[in-house]
């Protein structure tokens, strides 16, 4: 396992703002070693002719044709308007005069 010391995982703790007690520390300690140890165990694979990839799916964004449509007429819309002025929409003020 790799040596992560319980004083390593307290001085990043404290950098990240948490309060872990010593237990925590401890337990975290041998947590973060395995995890090391994992990726030390991939830094072990050989990746000669394995090309770089973001995800492990051939994802392809979709994305519709970006086309303008005309909107909803305004009486449709302002049915369930509560209060409106001049076919806007009228709200209580936020700030006195």
């Amino acid at each position: 396992m790799a040596n992560i010391s319980v004083e390593e995982v307290k001085h990043v703790a404290n950098l990240a703002r948490l309060a872990i007690t010593e237990e925590e520390a401890e337990r975290f300690a041998g947590q973060l070693g395995a995890i090391t140890d994992f990726a030390t165990q991939l830094n072990e694979l050989d990746t000669t002719n394995v090309e770089p990839t973001t995800h492990v799916l051939p994802l392809v964004n979709v994305l519709r044709e970006d086309v303008a449509v005309k909107g909803l007429p305004r009486e449709l819309m302002m049915k369930n308007v509560k209060d409106q002025q001049d076919g806007l929409v009228k709200v209580p003020p936020i700030m006195a005069d």
